[in-house]
């Protein structure tokens, strides 16, 4: 069963209280007896399944293929090219 805060409307009581899905969304405060509201708050967000991170959304993974490009495109070392100068 869950537990359901409520909010007295005269005396601004706040409570808990555990009880069914099918429970009235008002209830008698127990301190004044006046007449309390559940309150509702933002769910947290749980993530599950596909469709979430970059990865899943692209056909071809671009960020790898740059990077290959990256590494194919580089020049070649300046050390290289001065030792053949010298020689």
């Amino acid at each position: 069963m869950p537990i359901y805060e409520y909010q007295c409307g005269q005396c601004q009581h706040q409570f808990e209280k555990r009880e069914g899905f099918d429970a009235p969304v008002e209830q008698a405060c127990p301190v004044c007896g006046g007449l309390a509201r559940r309150l509702f708050y933002a769910p947290g967000i749980v993530f599950k399944g596909p469709g979430f991170y970059i990865t899943d959304n692209r056909k071809d993974h671009e960020w790898e293929s740059a990077e290959r490009e990256a590494k194919e495109e580089k020049p070649p070392s300046e050390g290289a090219s001065e030792v053949s100068a010298k020689k």
